[in-house]
């Protein structure tokens, strides 16, 4: 069943929902450093985009947009906005990250004045590409490092 079949529009799902429909650890690492490094709740939305319609999490600091996810059996997709702003300490990055990532961010046209990057996240080099980005958008409040939440559950 997919994402929109099993959470139409009428059905908001919840964290713990999100978190057992993709079934990956990745989700929660992602959602865990997150939440402590920017000291931010997730929000359940839902979209018409034709791009990725359906219920998304999206995370925020100080109104400014760090990423919205989409979520998918597996794995999840991770939406991050590379702005003129980010983009020559993007470029200074693309060393460090996947190949992946780096034919993504040189194939990707800028839109708006943004380079909107989705990447498929399935294993752990991907996640730590993702939160690099993340960081390009807006510095973490504070050191926090890559594992699972305090009390061992999901979202």
């Amino acid at each position: 069943m997919t994402w929109n079949e099993a959470y139409p529009k009428s059905i908001q799902p919840t964290t713990e929902q999100i978190d057992v429909y993709i079934g990956n650890p990745l989700w929660s690492q992602l959602c865990v450093w997150l939440e402590q490094s920017y000291a931010d709740e997730p929000r359940i939305e839902h979209s018409v985009c034709s791009g990725a319609p359906g219920w998304n999490v999206k995370y925020k600091k100080g109104g400014r947009s760090l990423c919205t996810l989409y979520p998918h059996d597996g794995y999840y997709t991770c939406l991050v906005c590379i702005g003129n702003a980010e983009s020559t300490e993007a470029e200074l990055i693309m060393p460090m990250c996947t190949r992946f990532v780096q034919e993504l961010y040189q194939r990707t046209k800028p839109f708006n004045g943004s380079r909107w990057l989705m990447v498929n996240v399935t294993d752990s080099e991907l996640l730590a590409d993702v939160q690099r980005l993340i960081g390009l958008r807006a510095r973490p409040a504070r050191n926090v490092e890559r594992g699972s939440r305090k009390n061992g559950e999901g979202v």
